[in-house]
């Protein structure tokens, strides 16, 4: 650990990454901020993905710039074989950090790795009255990440172990600022040697000066540079050629550290400002969804789409409608592949088994979602008659635990379940589980080690870990602050990718009273009058606009979709 004591404003930065154009681009601004070297301060990471690791560490060597070490400076003092970033294996993150890694571990010199093995943990920084610790990840782990949607428990519990009135961040590359009710503060000053993932090439800095005795005022500045010589630079040095491109579009080339929070506002400038909402064309017609009606057996906690025993907003899908439209996708869409029916509860349709007939003699694929309860069971021998034909059933089964998913589907929820999926099963189906799935309370190898146990005590033969036999989405409760997709991410994250359900499917509905059905965007959106496309999939067939929080949280970021073959 060391001290410092300054006077007057400084100025804070992180996250060089090996981008040499960058790093001399803000040693020309601060000039006319009128701040020094002595003034300014890293947060670690000087070293990462970029092409010039030597020119950088010599640049904040000369200058004298008061720097803490960041995890990839620890790792490469002790010629270690990755960044220490804690990526989880076989991740986008974890491939390409291997590679420029390999790159870095082999341009420094025995005298970089001793200056970085140097480097203090931590910096006491006094500013005016108020005492501050600059230091990498956080206080508890050089490589711990933490975001501006973390909960303020996280931040207070990391600021005791400093015992001072702030902390100044880096590795996490987004810049933010929290204060406390207490008045401690925790600030990230981002990374200038990346885009902060807002779809434009600029890094990002900060400005801390005091105000008054007691307060600091922190300010973000944006870096521009000559980012198209640094990605230049990255491509003559045979490094991956993402992160070169990160370094044009803005956008992260993979966002698996990110919580939803932050994948949501993927390209969404800092300071905010409006931006244009991707839009997406209808490229193929592969999944042809049916709503069978609202009505529902359950009343489902944060049931997206409000089905219970009373909402019968969407009407029951009729034999009649289902003929009309698959002889007109017949006729425009000989590429579907497959029809799938969802509710409310499908089989508590009157017409649900003539339905999926009809689909059948199609020589289609039929999927139907259903939570396996009493309506499936009273056609459970019509059903036998289907077995073995192109017929799948996707369970809901919110959680492995009884508790877990009678909190969202009611008390006497779970016994029946079960007992439905062990009838379909016996009846020679192989049913696929689909469960609920949040992040921030369970990873998702827990969750399917938990599945796997209930499978294997119920002698189901379903495969936990296969993703086709248990599908997991993510919570649907969306707080109001998730914005859409923007047209640059979708631009930049799609060929890598990213995709929405829009794309290659649609939903049919039929609205209590109207004469017709309609055609909607998705099967999250039946109720969005802005998704309803028409009457008809010709009139369907037109572009649509990723400007809900679903297309962000479930779809393009969520990477999760409610097809059965992707």
């Amino acid at each position: 650990m060391a001290e410092l004591a300054l006077e007057g404003k400084i100025l804070a930065f992180g996250g060089a990454y090996s981008n040499v154009q960058a790093l001399e681009a803000l040693l020309a601004l601060a000039k006319r901020h009128g701040i020094p070297p002595e003034r300014m301060i890293c947060t670690g990471d000087i070293v990462a993905y970029g092409a010039d690791p030597r020119p950088c560490i010599g640049l904040i060597r000369d200058t004298g710039i008061p720097t803490v070490m960041g995890n990839c400076e620890e790792q490469l003092a002790a010629n270690q074989g990755d960044c220490g970033c804690g990526f989880t294996p076989g991740s986008a993150c974890d491939r390409l950090s291997a590679a420029w890694f390999a790159y870095a571990n082999g341009e420094v010199s025995i005298e970089d790795r001793a200056w970085m093995e140097a480097l203090p943990r931590q910096i006491i920084l006094r500013l005016g009255r108020r005492c501050l610790a600059v230091l990498h990840g956080a206080p508890s782990r050089i490589n711990r990440f933490l975001f501006a949607s973390d909960p303020d428990e996280v931040f207070a519990q990391e600021l005791d172990l400093t015992g001072v009135d702030g902390v100044i961040a880096g590795h996490s590359g987004l810049p933010f600022t929290r204060i406390l009710k207490d008045g401690r503060i925790w600030h990230n000053a981002g990374a200038i040697g990346m885009p902060a993932n807002d779809g434009t090439p600029r890094g990002w800095y900060a400005i801390i000066e005091p105000k008054g005795e007691q307060s600091l005022r922190f300010t973000l500045h944006p870096l521009a540079y000559d980012h198209h010589a640094a990605a230049a630079a990255m491509r003559r040095a045979r490094l991956p050629e993402e992160y070169a491109q990160a370094l044009e579009t803005g956008i992260w080339p993979n966002l698996d550290i990110l919580p939803h929070q932050e994948r949501a506002a993927t390209a969404t400038p800092l300071p905010a400002a409006p931006k244009p909402d991707a839009q997406v064309a209808l490229e193929r017609l592969e999944t042809l969804w049916f709503n069978t009606g609202t009505l529902c057996n359950l009343a489902c906690k944060d049931c997206y789409i409000e089905s219970s025993p009373r909402n019968d907003a969407l009407s029951w899908l009729s034999l009649g409608a289902v003929h009309a439209l698959l002889d007109e996708a017949a006729q425009r869409h000989p590429e579907l592949r497959e029809v799938a029916f969802t509710g409310g509860e499908p089989f508590m349709n009157p017409q649900i088994m003539e339905i999926l007939e009809t689909a059948l003699d199609r020589d289609l694929r039929v999927l139907v979602l259903t939570n396996a309860m009493t309506p499936l069971r009273h056609h459970l021998p019509a059903l036998r008659r289907l077995a073995g034909q192109d017929l799948h059933l996707r369970v809901s089964l919110d959680h492995y635990t009884e508790a877990g998913h009678t909190a969202l589907r009611g008390p006497r929820a779970w016994g029946p379940a079960l007992e439905g999926i062990s009838a379909l099963l016996d009846a020679g189906f192989a049913p696929s589980i689909a469960a609920r799935f949040n992040p921030a309370e369970e990873d998702e190898a827990a969750t399917r080690a938990g599945f796997a146990d209930l499978f294997q005590a119920q002698g189901w033969d379903i495969d936990a870990f296969n993703e086709q036999h248990l599908v997991l989405f993510p919570e649907m409760s969306v707080p109001a602050v998730f914005p859409g997709v923007s047209a640059a991410a979708w631009a930049a994250l799609h060929p890598r990718g990213a995709d929405a359900m829009c794309r290659t499917s649609r939903m049919v509905v039929q609205r209590k009273g109207a004469p017709d059905v309609s055609i909607v965007a998705c099967t999250l959106l039946p109720f969005e009058p802005r998704f309803e496309l028409g009457h008809t999939l010709a009139e369907a067939a037109r572009p649509v606009t990723l400007d809900h929080p679903h297309c962000a949280r479930f779809c393009v970021f969520g990477a999760s979709s409610c097809m059965s073959v992707r």
